[in-house]
């Protein structure tokens, strides 16, 4: 842990994310002692590696966060509800959901509300919290992302989160990328969040200045897989400066 209270303020907003698909058992090993060196806010896992996660954090102050729905939201209401399920029993305290996109690329506002809040309930119900993960890149307008965020708002949910990192668009050129997160899309979100949900931008943020824009324009979670490098520079500024 650092004792820097500028890195320190930082860490706590960073959820040091471990979601390729490639990831094995020695790597999560190895990204808690990065989430435990710093004090990150939490270490983001596949499911599968709660139980494990939670058991290498244990008596630390980094939360255990998984992914629901992950990647493309498209899984049965009720399998998302027991996975979530699952992941609590499992250790987990922070459940990151990705909505059902065809869902809300229809307009079946009812159908998502409904999701969410039977997630909601659940979080709530065992002292967990709910991030729901819009997947901006797939979102064509504003008005969808507006929407978004006032359901979750009014359902009470804690966090609304731009992207998995791995929404891939078709480009002109034939090639599929992931924007991700963007400044003008967390400035919309946080706009219309109201005083309570807080925003967490995740996807493609790997530097120092790119965390710090976010944070800029009221940002308060990030997803990050360079946390070590985004720290370690944060760290080395404020100690040269001194």
């Amino acid at each position: 842990m650092n004792g820097n209270p500028q890195v320190q303020e930082v860490a706590s907003m960073i959820d040091h994310s471990v979601l390729q698909p490639t990831t094995t058992d020695a790597d999560v090993v190895e990204a808690s002692k990065v989430a435990l060196r710093w004090n990150v806010a939490s270490m983001c896992v596949k499911p599968y590696a709660v139980a494990m996660t939670s058991e290498l954090l244990r008596g630390s102050a980094v939360r255990t966060c998984t992914v629901i729905g992950f990647p493309h939201g498209a899984h049965h209401a009720r399998i998302k509800l027991e996975e979530s399920r699952q992941a609590l029993a499992d250790g987990a305290t922070e459940l990151d959901m990705v909505v059902n996109i065809g869902k809300v690329l229809q307009g079946d506002w009812t159908y998502v509300a409904a999701e969410i809040k039977t997630l909601q309930d659940l979080c709530f119900g065992g002292n967990a919290i709910l991030k729901v993960i819009f997947e901006n890149d797939y979102l064509p307008t504003p008005g969808l992302k507006i929407r978004l965020t006032n359901i979750c708002r009014d359902l009470g949910v804690a966090f609304v989160k731009t992207s998995t990192g791995y929404g891939y668009v078709k480009q002109a050129n034939g090639l599929f990328l992931a924007r991700g997160a963007t400044l003008d899309d967390c400035k919309l979100m946080v706009d219309n969040a109201g005083p309570r949900m807080k925003v967490k931008a995740a996807g493609g943020i790997r530097t120092l200045s790119d965390l710090l824009a976010f944070k800029a324009i009221g940002v308060s979670r990030i997803g990050a897989t360079a946390t070590d490098s985004i720290l370690s520079e944060l760290a080395g500024s404020t100690s040269s400066s001194r």
